[in-house]
């Protein structure tokens, strides 16, 4: 409303609440980090994940946050995913309530399900201590470990979903 958008045109959902716009679902799921960006709004409006159903394809949008059993639970309501956008970046130990750690990413995926996770929230700004490649190759590494499907698009790459084949290229080397 603060920016002029009509009244009508806008729907907030609690977690696990769901609405339809033109045959997809958004479903709004549990997600862990703080709200606010000033003195005195500090958790003063809801976060959350995303679930993006469409008759062919399930998407997870793991938004900002720490790991937890949220993920589990949203794996057992509505896994498999065809793809889930996996936060993993901008972490530090003492922060894992509210980013996760690379590895943690990767458990993540598996506990909602993802058939192929994406991680994502890394090679922007620089919140942390850790370099610019850090998360992905720690979150690369461990799901390579575990022989679980990922797939890091150059930046501003052209994916199709539910490809035989995502991009596999560890491309940020040449960085």
């Amino acid at each position: 409303k603060r920016w002029e958008v009509a009244e009508e045109k806008i729907t907030e959902l609690d977690w696990w609440q769901s609405a339809e716009l033109d045959g997809i679902e958004f479903i709004a799921c549990p997600a862990r980090h703080f709200s606010g960006r000033g003195f005195s709004d500090r958790n003063a409006t809801q976060w959350a994940s995303w679930i993006i159903k469409s008759p062919y394809q399930k998407l997870y949008f793991s938004g900002d946050g720490g790991y937890g059993p949220h993920f589990k639970e949203i794996g057992e309501k509505y896994g498999p995913f065809d793809l889930a956008l996996m936060e993993c970046g901008q972490y530090h130990e003492q922060w894992q309530q509210i980013h996760m750690m690379p590895e943690e990413t990767v458990q993540a995926a598996i506990d909602v399900k993802a058939k192929v996770f994406m991680p994502i929230h890394w090679g922007s700004f620089t919140l942390a201590l850790h370099s610019w490649t850090d998360p992905v190759e720690r979150a690369s590494s461990k799901a390579k470990e575990l022989n679980i499907p990922i797939t890091v698009p150059f930046i501003g790459e052209t994916i199709e979903l539910n490809q035989e084949q995502y991009p596999s290229s560890s491309w940020w080397d040449n960085y």
